[in-house]
């Protein structure tokens, strides 16, 4: 767990990282918080960055929400506002935390690109194979099939994504089977979300996560208080693109409206 804590701050953001990456991608965005004066917790999700552990492997995804809870319960104690954003699987990972983990810690809720379907799913033969080696061989790896050249338009941003050692290119089949369900949980019970402010902000130019599947998804929610960005022409990490001071600002606008 990492925290960049600042004083006097009036708020702490808690950031859930993607599939195949780690906390130090978003060290920009937790400095960006802190100029305004918003506390930062994060860390590295079960499996990938730093943890210990087989790479791009858990047994169950409620690894991934137990992970969160410790950062949350860290970003209590600052005794401010605590508010929750997460990017790729890490949306996907707020999500399901949001609808399992009954508190009132968490007062609002971004959403960065949420994983909740796959621009290019798996064939019917491979999704039957995964179904049947995740019994057997719950641990074997095959590769993610992410493209990095995908993630963003940010030229310096993916060269260093594809140098990056921390970088987890595998993937076991029972973490897939796990995303799916997960993913499958998100979209057939939305009535267990709480009704807490939200706001999504999706690429609209993605080919990592279905576009279509997170507004359906949007449009399926009892909220009273939510809003749906598409940023055109945008790839997956909007936090990433050239255009991100414009996409942070956006996001900070709906902090600033939040805490009114």
């Amino acid at each position: 767990m990492w925290t960049y804590f600042i004083e006097d701050s009036r708020a702490t953001i808690v950031i859930v990282h993607g599939a195949g990456e780690h906390h130090g991608r978003y060290e920009w965005l937790a400095n960006k918080w802190n100029e305004h004066g918003i506390n930062v917790v994060m860390g590295d999700l079960p499996g990938q960055g730093r943890t210990r552990g087989k790479r791009g492997h858990i047994n169950s995804f409620s690894q991934y929400l137990d992970s969160v809870d410790e950062w949350v319960k860290e970003a209590e104690k600052q005794e401010v506002p605590v508010y929750l954003l997460g990017h790729s699987m890490g949306g996907l990972v707020a999500i399901r935390y949001m609808m399992e983990k009954k508190n009132n810690i968490i007062k609002g809720l971004m959403l960065s690109s949420p994983c909740l379907g796959l621009y290019k799913p798996p064939s019917q033969g491979r999704e039957m194979m995964s179904k049947a080696l995740h019994r057997v061989s719950p641990s074997l790896t095959v590769n993610s099939g992410i493209n990095s050249s995908l993630v963003t338009r940010n030229e310096e941003i993916r060269e260093l994504y594809m140098r990056d050692e921390l970088r987890v290119s595998k993937v076991s089949v029972r973490w897939y089977r796990e995303l799916s369900k997960a993913m499958h949980l998100a979209i057939r019970y939305p009535e267990k979300m709480p009704d807490i402010p939200l706001v999504v902000m999706q690429a609209g130019d993605d080919k990592i996560v279905s576009k279509y599947a997170v507004k359906d998804w949007f449009d399926s929610l009892d909220i009273a208080e939510k809003a749906y960005k598409e940023w055109n022409g945008f790839y997956h990490e909007v936090f990433n693109e050239p255009e991100r001071e414009d996409v942070f600002r956006y996001a900070v606008g709906f902090m600033n409206l939040w805490e009114d």
